[in-house]
């Protein structure tokens, strides 16, 4: 982790997130004195598993992956934390170690704020809490969604499913269909389906012939979400 190259307002940026806007400004003033602005470049490890749960982090600029490894180095996609999203909530509640990994996607900026500096907050203002507490419940629904699509559809279907999930957080409509603002690797994608690099080649290939999706500058071109809609129900 090393200091951030860019000068934020703390406290405009504590304003402009939907989690904590709400606050007072001498609450927002208070916390954003305490709270810390980091900058990880690409592919930087920002926490691992196991690690104490001393913060939670609000992306402020680039993007973040969680992560998960099995013991041959396996590796499978969590959640993509886009800017203005949270992460590290799990152990900020409940004190405990890390429960996955966090790594900057893309060169990433983000603001820490520290367990011993929030919990006192939450106390005091529950509607915070629950807030909070809803940002979680919406992770754990995408992590049971991902195991239930890893364990009952196949492999074309789930990578249908992730394309339209992808496309629902960073798809911007065009005039020929949904492009994605996110660059992902054949490889990454894998480890966001739990399939090998080799199958999510051979489903881009077929899809590009179908025309159901064009790959452009390395950002996929969701052309037909109909016909992704398809290929999830029909494998099943």
């Amino acid at each position: 982790m090393t200091a951030i190259r860019i000068n934020f307002d703390k406290d405009l940026v504590l304003a402009g997130h939907f989690l904590l806007k709400h606050l007072e400004r001498e609450e927002r003033q208070r916390l954003a004195a305490a709270a810390r602005l980091s900058h990880h470049a690409r592919g930087a490890v920002i926490f691992q598993k196991g690690d104490p749960g001393d913060s939670m982090m609000a992306v402020i600029r680039g993007r973040v992956k969680i992560c998960s490894h099995s013991l041959d180095g396996k590796e499978l996609v969590l959640s993509i934390i886009n800017k203005g999203g949270l992460f590290g909530e799990i152990a900020l509640l409940d004190g405990e170690p890390r429960t996955a990994d966090a790594v900057a996607l893309e060169e990433s900026d983000l603001l820490v704020l520290d367990r011993s500096q929030l919990m006192p907050l939450l106390t005091a203002r529950p509607d915070i809490a629950f807030r909070i507490i809803g940002v979680l419940c919406k992770r754990l629904r995408q992590t049971s969604e991902h195991l239930e699509d890893t364990l009952f559809l196949e492999a074309s279907s789930r990578f249908a499913r992730a394309l339209k999930r992808l496309g629902d957080a960073f798809g911007r409509a065009g005039p020929e269909g949904l492009r994605l603002d996110i660059k992902l690797s054949q490889q990454q994608l894998g480890c966001l389906v739990g399939v090998s690099r080799e199958s999510i080649n051979k489903l881009l290939n077929e899809w590009q012939r179908a025309g159901v999706i064009r790959m452009e500058s390395g950002h996929i071109v969701i052309l037909d979400a109909r016909a992704l809609d398809e290929i999830t129900e029909s494998c099943a």
